[in-house]
């Protein structure tokens, strides 16, 4: 089995971007072709653009939240105009390194790729698991594929509950808010997903960055469900089987993070040899740079 998600998880060359920092600390990363865009606010961005030490740094006199995320919002305005920002979401995301930190500044979620921040995600595999009088029929999945207007990866197939996780919401918090927006799964039967791995991305994108840490969960469905979009943002959903889920991966026809959180689920549920992911088990891993 030929894992081309593995490599695109890590598909991430340091020596095109340069670190963007508050401080002393690292919150993410700009591709070296867009350092000239934000040389334009020479009051805003300190910018080191040679030598070993090259970066970029939010000026030292942005000390507190406030004025990091007015600081910055005006930039993300001015490129957003420009179409340098495509896929603005009105939706609020805290720049932090670890979920659990207090937030160092806030941006609009389509901009945290720009800048290369880290990201939070939940995705729910959604699994349908026979009775005992349906012997030898095999567990299946729930598939949904995005909408072709979808901003990022449209088209593509995807988990059945997949999405960002905005300031303001815990994990179990969006898990729900997503089942019931992306495939009409009621509150109570969300309640009852089961935690998996959190998988790590580092991968370039058309967009810029994305660094992304994403909370696996896995719900069995009852055999009569049916998933039903409320937002618009699903174009389908198709039950497959566990092979045929496994050629999606390896055509390369789910998401990056749909493929990892799918294979999550097939490993430990010993769906799949674990020889046939040889690799994988580094996605649990945060990426070191």
């Amino acid at each position: 089995m030929s894992l081309p998600c593995i490599l695109d998880a890590r598909r991430f060359d340091a020596a095109a971007h340069l670190p963007f920092y508050f401080g002393d600390e690292r919150v993410g990363w700009i591709r070296r072709a867009d350092v000239p865009l934000l040389a334009r606010w020479p009051d805003v961005f300190t910018i080191v653009d040679a030598g070993p030490d090259a970066h970029v740094a939010l000026g030292a006199g942005f000390d507190n939240v406030t004025a990091r995320s007015a600081a910055l919002g005006s930039v993300i305005g001015a490129l957003a105009a420009e179409g340098r920002i495509p896929g603005w979401r009105n939706e609020t995301y805290a720049i932090r390194n670890r979920f659990d930190a207090p937030p160092l500044a806030f941006i609009e979620r389509a901009a945290s790729r720009f800048f290369g921040t880290m990201t939070y995600a939940v995705h729910l595999n959604g699994v349908v698991e026979y009775a005992a009088t349906a012997a030898g029929k095999a567990p299946q999945l729930w598939i949904a594929r995005r909408s072709d207007t979808k901003a990022t990866d449209p088209g593509m197939l995807d988990n059945v509950v997949a999405g960002g996780i905005g300031w303001g919401l815990g994990v179990e918090a969006t898990l729900a808010k997503e089942c019931w927006e992306e495939a009409g799964i009621a509150a109570e039967l969300a309640a009852r997903a089961t935690p998996g791995r959190t998988a790590h991305v580092l991968q370039s994108l058309p967009e810029g960055t994305q660094a992304e840490q994403i909370f696996v969960y896995d719900l069995v469905l009852p055999e009569d469900f049916v998933p039903h979009n409320q937002d618009g943002e699903v174009g389908e959903h198709r039950l497959a089987g566990i092979e045929e889920t496994a050629r999606w991966i390896e055509e390369g026809r789910m998401t990056v993070d749909a493929s990892l959180a799918t294979l999550d689920l097939l490993l430990r549920r010993q769906w799949i040899d674990e020889d046939a992911c040889e690799g994988i088990a580094a996605i649990f891993e945060p990426p070191t740079l």
